[in-house]
């Protein structure tokens, strides 16, 4: 009475059972080409490969690798695999640099007194830090801010301040220019040495003020 012919009926459940068995299908098909996929060869894995050995062989010819490492290049956490060595170079010798003159900061005020000030009273490092006036501060920032402009300016002029260059970015003695080649690497080996050594100890002053008897060779309270 409805108008519905059996026919039709059986048509649509013939039509529904194609179409799961399609789907079953599809889904079947699908999940054997990922299980494959699984085994086969992973070009993003290949391409971290390329990149990590095209990184590595920056390392190649540059300075640094000396007889404190057995001439080898020493990096136990491989870091070379995530950070280019220009880039590495330049942030190391930076902070190597910055290392040294905190090296000078730090030992200056305690055997050779302090400049004439009102604000900092003491010759601990830390604490002169903190009794620093803000002004100074922002002095030191702008007096960063515009070093690390004169870098980035000589930069691009083709200077350099890693001594890759023939140019210095930075040479107030005019020192560099009077050098021959083995002159220059010499005074850029002596440079990353004592920047590498500065940085440690740096980290051992830090050490022993915030861990007393951490370094056994620096005098109480230094």
């Amino acid at each position: 009475k409805a108008g519905i012919h059996p026919t039709s009926s059986i048509f649509v459940n013939t039509t529904t059972m194609k179409t799961t068995s399609t789907a079953t299908f599809s889904v079947l098909a699908a999940a054997l080409v990922g299980g494959a996929s699984a085994f086969a060869p992973s070009t993003s894995t290949s391409a971290v490969s390329t990149t990590t050995t095209t990184l590595y062989s920056e390392l190649e010819g540059m300075i640094g690798a000396d007889v404190e490492t057995g001439g080898r290049i020493y990096d136990p956490w491989e870091l070379n695999k995530w950070v280019p060595a220009e880039y590495a170079r330049k942030a190391e010798l930076s902070n190597g640099r910055a290392a040294m003159l905190a090296t000078v900061g730090w030992v200056w005020p305690k055997y050779f007194g302090t400049f004439d000030s009102t604000d900092v009273t003491t010759t601990d490092p830390i604490d002169a830090i903190l009794q620093a006036d803000p002004q100074w501060w922002a002095q030191f920032i702008v007096l960063c801010g515009t070093i690390e402009a004169w870098k980035y300016n000589a930069e691009l002029n083709g200077k350099s301040y890693t001594g890759e260059s023939d140019e210095a970015a930075i040479d107030y003695l005019k020192v560099w220019d009077k050098l021959d080649d083995d002159g220059k690497m010499l005074m850029r080996r002596r440079e990353l040495k004592n920047a590498r050594l500065a940085m440690i100890g740096v980290a051992s002053f830090l050490a022993g003020h915030f861990i007393p008897g951490s370094v056994p060779m620096l005098p109480p309270g230094f």
